[in-house]
């Protein structure tokens, strides 16, 4: 039996710049960022130690129930773990144009609205209680380079992966997260109506939690 997901049962993200694809197992296996003719950083759709963002409930890796919030690209999974219901919610952030300097990103000029370059995962407990996992693993290069975690404020809610090309992407949470070589990682308990989040960025620094 092949390790790998059906093509067709991924998720599709998008915010018109970039996109991910989400596998079953709530994995975000394949995102190339700043476009998406980059080269990956996380690539495990195509090779198993390539890279990937995981963000849900442990122990469980076949979802109840996944749709698309009605009208969006709002990726919404819930999760039937032994103690509780979980609610996953993933979406790439498009927001209001601010302004400033023309930008190579563009060979037009852009919308009203545009991509804020960051991926927002949430995650709810809805009944019970859940255990509740992030897993970072971001590859460089199409998985050829590990980057070099790094804390950045004054606790454990903000991280700063950078890679020997120079680029970084910044992972925040109200999370507690842990680094471990080139994966960050992190852990809690939820209760019924208790909530994360998890915001990883590749433009700018991530929005306040």
């Amino acid at each position: 039996m092949s390790v790998f997901p059906d093509i067709g049962s991924y998720a599709f993200l998008s915010d018109c710049e970039t996109n991910a694809l989400v596998a079953p197992s709530g994995q975000v296996e394949w995102l190339c960022v700043p476009r998406p003719d980059s080269a990956s950083i996380f690539g495990a759709l195509l090779d198993r130690s390539a890279g990937l963002f995981g963000f849900g409930p442990g122990g469980v890796e076949v979802p109840s129930q996944r749709r698309y919030l009605p009208g969006t690209m709002v990726l919404e999974t819930t999760w039937h773990t032994p103690t509780g219901w979980l609610v996953v919610t993933d979406a790439l952030v498009v927001g209001p144009w601010r302004g400033g300097s023309r930008s190579d990103r563009y060979q037009r000029v852009p919308s009203d609205r545009v991509a804020q370059g960051v991926l927002v995962r949430t995650a709810t407990c809805i009944e019970g209680r859940a255990d509740m996992l992030l897993n970072c693993l971001p590859l460089f290069g199409y998985g050829t380079t590990s980057g070099t975690w790094s804390y950045q404020g004054e606790d454990y809610s903000h991280a700063v992966a950078g890679a020997q090309s120079g680029a970084e992407l910044h992972l925040t949470s109200d999370l507690r997260l842990a680094l471990t070589g080139p994966r960050c990682h992190g852990r809690t308990v939820l209760h019924q109506g208790e909530h994360v989040f998890a915001a990883l960025s590749w433009h700018a620094p991530p929005p306040a939690s």
